[in-house]
């Protein structure tokens, strides 16, 4: 199982089924108009129960719609977790049309509203690299860079561990070989914005 260590701080990949997994707070790859769909998206649904989608739209309304890059807080219902964390990645359109820094955009929105809720462990899934599109090694290298740096030592942030949980072993091979290398120097990856589809794993 590969980890990282950063000072007090962990961020880990495994493989596995992130419905199984306890939490504080898990995140979902969404779509845009939050509606369950396959992949990990639909797993968690059907884990957590009808209260997910319930709570979707209390919170949220008919239609609901949340930008790419951007994402939205729900309760857990079943899962052995607190709250959902509903992130919407992008569709890979080539690499040219803003894709790294849309990806990077949805895991950051994602670990604000993880740091706003108070949240110390968060799940996460391989956003966009389903159905979506996105190549594993290029979101494999989003996903980790945007997550190692805001959980770095210094960092202000309530997450003691980060958890990338893969259903595939080919995720998990793409993720595993990224983290290992993770000590290489690396820039950051797009800028924060405002604000899965094999089975098992994103959009």
């Amino acid at each position: 199982m590969p980890d990282l260590s950063l000072g007090d701080r962990v961020l880990e990949v495994v493989r596995g089924d992130i419905t199984l997994i306890p939490a504080d707070a898990i995140v979902n790859a969404a779509n845009e108009s939050l509606i369950p769909g396959g992949g990990v998206d639909g797993a968690i649904h059907r884990a957590g129960g009808p209260e997910i989608l319930a709570d979707l739209r209390t919170r949220h309304g008919e239609p609901r719609h949340c930008a790419t890059g951007d994402a939205v807080v729900t309760l857990a219902g079943r899962l052995p977790a607190r709250w959902v964390i509903h992130a919407v990645g992008p569709v890979w359109a080539g690499g040219h049309h803003g894709e790294p820094e849309l990806l990077a955009s949805a895991y950051r929105a994602s670990l604000a509203h993880a740091d706003a809720l108070g949240a110390r462990t968060i799940t996460l899934p391989a956003i966009s690299c389903g159905i979506f599109g996105y190549p594993l090694p290029e979101g494999a290298r989003v996903a980790l860079e945007t997550v190692r740096a805001h959980l770095a030592d210094g960092h202000p942030t309530s997450m003691e561990k980060a958890m990338f949980v893969m259903y595939s072993e080919e995720a998990f091979a793409a993720f595993a070989a990224e983290l290992e290398g993770a000590s290489r120097p690396r820039g950051h990856v797009g800028q924060a914005r405002s604000g899965a589809n094999r089975e098992g794993e994103a959009k």
